[in-house]
């Protein structure tokens, strides 16, 4: 083990006090060009690498992260994201870090701009996002940059915001791929079925957006004779409504065998083809919720993509900690990997990483 240097060490060796080399390994003021110079090379020369760690324990400063999220059911993607953010937090508890979440309605501006001024009268250390539109958004993100508070961007990829760092997957390329995936089995099909969920007429996010751009610019390319039916399960519609829409759906178009959807809602269409006993029809989906995998298992649903939520909330927790408590440089963007997953291997897939 590299015997430890000492701050008298240095001081010695480069001639100066140890107050000055203090200063400069903290980047305090009040340090001449030649001190500075003196302390740098005998830096150089002893490999001194600081106990980062260290400062920040005896720093003895708590920081308070929140987190702003949609509202969500249990077992959702975004209860994922949870689960990742505060296992972060858990592990740096000696840093005094803490973490508070809260909620909006993604389709409702007035309960985001509600749901971020709360936070803004917190005094937040730095904050984990997941955006809404982007015009509403820069307002909240203006704000957190006149105060200098530092934001992680979740979900929907925004660079004009300038996040100190984002987590999430290349949503364009995301779709692309499903639908390389999904044409593997269903290139002989005249028509594929589409759910969505939407509200008034919207998507509940950008990201789900862009995945369809993806699905549709490369079915244009390669398969533009293949039908693509829309199937719209309304969010704010009572679920025992689905299977109504679904039954009528799939009575009206029997040669339909291949769906898919962008959201963590595959599992609706699949128990519907499970308890309807369609087993000539497979849905392909997002996210390795609990659902979607017993889905997955029974055959209902072909393909799911995993979008890592769990490790998204675990690396924007910890992005914020080594930003600000530990003062390190972060990657400002971070592409989750578009993992496939069958019934052959989801028993294999773990959430957590390391």
């Amino acid at each position: 083990m590299a015997e430890k240097i000492r701050i008298k060490d240095i001081a010695g060796r480069a001639g100066v006090s140890v107050g000055t080399v203090d200063r400069v390994l903290h980047k305090r003021p009040n340090v001449s060009e030649v001190a500075l110079k003196k302390v740098e090379k005998v830096l150089k020369e002893m490999n001194y690498q600081p106990n980062v760690y260290a400062s920040a324990l005896a720093y003895n400063k708590s920081y308070k992260f929140y987190c702003l999220i949609p509202k969500h059911s249990s077992e959702a993607y975004w209860e994922e994201i949870e689960i990742g953010a505060m296992k972060a937090v858990e592990a740096r508890r000696d840093f005094y870090v803490d973490l508070e979440i809260m909620y909006y309605s993604r389709l409702d501006s007035h309960s985001f701009v509600e749901t971020y001024q709360k936070c803004l009268r917190k005094n937040p250390d730095g904050v984990i996002l997941v955006p809404t539109t982007l015009e509403l958004t820069r307002q909240f993100t203006e704000e957190l940059h006149d105060r200098n508070i530092p934001f992680i961007l979740l979900d929907s990829f925004m660079p004009s915001l300038q996040p100190l760092s984002f987590y999430g997957q290349d949503s364009i390329q995301s779709g692309h791929f499903a639908a390389k995936m999904l044409m593997l089995i269903a290139q002989r099909e005249k028509s594929i079925m589409l759910m969505k969920q939407t509200k008034d007429g919207k998507m509940a996010s950008r990201q789900q957006a862009n995945r369809e751009v993806g699905f549709r610019n490369y079915m244009q390319e390669n398969y533009p004779d293949i039908k693509i039916l829309e199937v719209n399960l309304p969010l704010d519609e009572e679920r025992k409504r689905y299977d109504h829409i679904l039954e009528k759906f799939f009575s009206e178009h029997p040669e339909v065998h291949h769906c898919i959807t962008f959201n963590s809602k595959a599992h609706i269409v699949g128990k519907f083809l499970l308890k309807t006993r369609r087993k000539n029809v497979q849905i392909m989906g997002y996210d390795v919720v609990h659902k979607n995998a017993d889905c997955l298992r029974d055959g209902s649903i072909s393909f799911l993509i995993a979008q890592h939520a769990y490790q998204q909330g675990y690396f924007s927790v910890d992005s914020l900690f080594r930003a600000l408590v530990l003062k390190k440089k972060v990657e400002p963007v971070n592409y989750m990997p578009i993992d496939l997953l069958t019934r052959e291997n989801i028993d294999f897939y773990h959430r957590e990483w390391g």
